[in-house]
């Protein structure tokens, strides 16, 4: 059973207590949730978040951090609209809202709601099918 209880101020409260460390844990549980539920329909796979947060993102210096979410937000809109659950989610929210939103500050806060809604709608569908 996966979480469907993310919510942004959890995340953001828990995030600033733990120094970043509950963020990180988030981000991981999501990019492994979304391999278990999409593969058997997309055959395609998330890398890990630890990965990119601590090795690709640094290396390329924050490049490949763009490209994996506008993958990841992709993929969860890809996944939304199989499942038929009627919410919109997809790399145009990712440069929309975590990108060109970050120069009014509040968009990355807009975007992390939707990621956080999306995946927890996705959980439940999947939840309830087990």
């Amino acid at each position: 059973m996966f979480r469907t209880n993310r919510g942004l101020l959890k995340f953001l409260l828990l995030s600033l207590i733990t120094f970043g460390i509950y963020g990180i844990v988030v981000m991981t549980h999501i990019s492994m949730e979304i391999d278990t539920i999409a593969s058997p329909r997309d055959h395609k796979n998330t890398m890990n978040y630890l990965l990119v947060c601590f090795f690709l993102g640094p290396i390329t210096l924050g490049i490949y951090t763009l490209i994996w979410n506008h993958q990841l937000s992709n993929r969860i809109g890809d996944e939304l609209k199989a499942r038929n659950l009627g919410y919109e989610f997809g790399a145009g929210d990712f440069w929309g809202w975590g990108v060109l939103g970050s120069l009014i500050l509040i968009g990355p806060f807009v975007f992390l709601h939707k990621l956080l809604k999306s995946m927890n709608l996705i959980n439940e569908n999947y939840n309830a099918s087990l």
